[in-house]
């Protein structure tokens, strides 16, 4: 039987939210352990993820350090839609033949490709803001009360999304993960309230949620390098392992083992 990739998408419909520095540092997680890592990135125009990808191949001492990058194309829309969705089947079944796992950046807005590119997940993953302006995507929120109303917009695409893969003869299931990234550390009463409404959110349309990334200075510069948290192992000049990039390398690996990575390898193996 063909092996067929493990689909993690990681999308959301509003910008900003760190999906590219989310999908860098899971593709480079999952590369450390082992496994053959293809991706996709559909949000081309703006090629966050691909430049992050180009910067880390660039390095001189890529092969020194034994960094390890992903087989990753990019698709940036035409004016033929057709066409688009064309190229983007075509690649996913090739990637999705070569690698145990195929990763998904997805644009912060709702396009034909996102669509379908949503469509294909096994792992859905959304970086969400810690905001209740960010929180707008998922739900609609009365102000007075703070109560959910009804699901939002993004929230509807996944519905939909589950029913194409329904109509393709797919198992309809997709463990869908919101990550309440970008955590400040203060307004401990937004918090509250942002645990609360996706309390209640994930357990009325079905997703889990994990913890995400804080807000640090530190991923601005590891995109410019080509590095992700994993990477300071290394020694790279410049970038010692301080109290504040400890801390974040414990929030990756709280997120990762939310995300259930570990499973993935010996699903693989």
């Amino acid at each position: 039987m063909s092996k067929r990739a493990h689909v993690i998408v990681v999308g959301n419909e509003k910008g900003g939210t760190g999906k590219s520095t989310v999908s860098m540092h899971l593709i480079v997680s999952l590369l450390g352990r082992g496994l053959s890592v293809g991706s996709i990135d559909l949000d081309a125009r703006q090629a966050t993820l691909t430049r992050y990808v180009q910067n880390r191949q660039n390095r001189k001492d890529f092969a020194r350090l034994g960094l390890k990058a992903p087989n990753h194309v990019a698709l940036p829309p035409t004016t033929d839609r057709d066409a688009d969705e064309r190229r983007l089947l075509e690649t996913f079944s090739q990637l999705s033949a070569l690698h145990d796992v195929l990763v998904i950046d997805t644009p912060g807005s709702d396009h034909y490709l996102s669509r379908l590119g949503h469509s294909f997940a096994h792992t859905l993953i959304t970086p969400l803001n810690d905001s209740l302006i960010d929180l707008d995507v998922l739900a609609r929120v009365e102000p007075e009360t703070l109560k959910i109303t009804r699901p939002s917009h993004y929230a509807e695409m996944v519905w939909d999304t589950k029913k194409t893969r329904a109509m393709r003869g797919e198992k309809a299931v997709v463990d869908w993960i919101v990550l309440r990234n970008r955590l400040a550390h203060l307004d401990a009463r937004n918090k509250q309230t942002m645990e609360k409404l996706l309390a209640d959110l994930a357990r009325r349309i079905g997703f889990r949620i994990a913890p995400g990334l804080g807000e640090r200075v530190i991923y601005r510069s590891l995109f410019l390098e080509g590095l992700t948290l994993l990477d300071l192992r290394h020694g790279i000049p410049g970038f010692d392992l301080n109290l504040s990039n400890v801390a974040a390398r414990q929030e990756l690996r709280a997120l990762v083992d939310a995300i259930g990575l570990d499973g993935l390898a010996a699903e693989q193996a």
